[in-house]
């Protein structure tokens, strides 16, 4: 009897030590009792009920990056062309994933595929070709709305690549070159503009400065000649001023005439001066015999 017991309490022991589990970080196990959910072990030590509880799934919680292989779509105006899309998504609740859908994974690659195709199909060529934030960003926030029942969250969509049919790319190509070469042309003719509207601009400021270096010239040689004119007139006016200071009326100014005059026709001089006023001359001499008398 007593070995019965021992038998039965090593088989309890065994049964207790084989259905202990310990959940790791960042993952979560779906339990089932009785073929139907029971709890969701989360991280740290958990013990199952041998025989009645199983581990229905284990589950990652961690991010999720998947790529997708490129999908052929239609854009507004008949051109197909393949796109393949990397989503990024978590698994936020484990009892949905577990019994929302069967198999999530391809669920979610299906539902990306033909949300694409509906976003493309309402954009032309080079929409597509320019909006990558606009699909992307719409893709997300449809398949984040659709995977809500099967405890996906869906954090980003991004386009990886997109691939136009061949006469497509090529027509493309010969664009940009065209385009390239067209601001190629542009950028020369506006050097070409540039020098010419620099060199206007050298002649003109040239041509100001010279005119104004000759204003100046002009300026300054009349303010010469002025100066000059304003020396005579002051000397004559200052000589003018001494003969008055001096005594010197009229008639000894016609007397020192006449002695220049005597002095001019004494026979040494080439040339005889002959005063045009003989009157006034003769006046002169009739004050000067005067005095002589006197």
């Amino acid at each position: 009897m007593i070995w019965v017991l021992i038998a039965i309490g090593v088989l309890v022991m065994i049964l207790i030590i084989t259905n202990i589990r310990i959940v790791p970080q960042s993952d979560a196990y779906v339990i089932e009792r009785l073929g139907g959910f029971h709890k969701t072990w989360n991280v740290g030590l958990h013990v199952k009920m041998p025989l009645i509880d199983r581990i229905a799934k284990k589950v990652s919680l961690k991010e999720k990056v998947f790529d997708f292989p490129p999908q052929p779509v239609i854009t507004k105006d008949n051109v197909t062309m393949m796109i393949d899309t990397v989503v990024y998504f978590q698994i936020t609740d484990p009892k949905l994933y577990t019994y929302g859908v069967e198999k999530p994974i391809n669920a979610l690659e299906n539902l990306s595929a033909t949300t694409l195709r509906n976003i493309i199909g309402e954009l032309e060529l080079d929409e597509s070709l320019t909006s990558r934030d606009v699909i992307n960003t719409k893709m997300r926030s449809i398949l984040d709305e659709a995977t809500d029942p099967w405890g996906i969250k869906v954090n980003r969509v991004e386009v990886k690549n997109i691939e136009p049919p061949q006469a497509i790319r090529e027509a493309m190509e010969k664009q940009m070159k065209a385009e390239r070469e067209r601001r190629e042309q542009i950028l020369i003719a506006e050097g070409h503009k540039q020098s010419a509207i620099l060199e206007a601009e050298g002649q003109k400021q040239a041509m100001i400065l010279q005119a104004e270096a000759q204003k100046e010239s002009a300026i300054q040689k009349a303010k010469g000649e002025a100066e000059a004119i304003r020396e005579v007139q002051q000397a004559k006016a200052e000589g003018l001023k001494m003969l008055k200071d001096a005594g010197m009326d009229n008639a000894v100014l016609k007397l020192r005439s006449l002695e220049a005059f005597e002095k001019a026709a004494d026979g040494q001089a080439t040339k005889i001066i002959v005063p045009s006023d003989l009157q006034s001359l003769a006046g002169v001499v009739t004050s000067v015999a005067e005095i002589a008398k006197k």
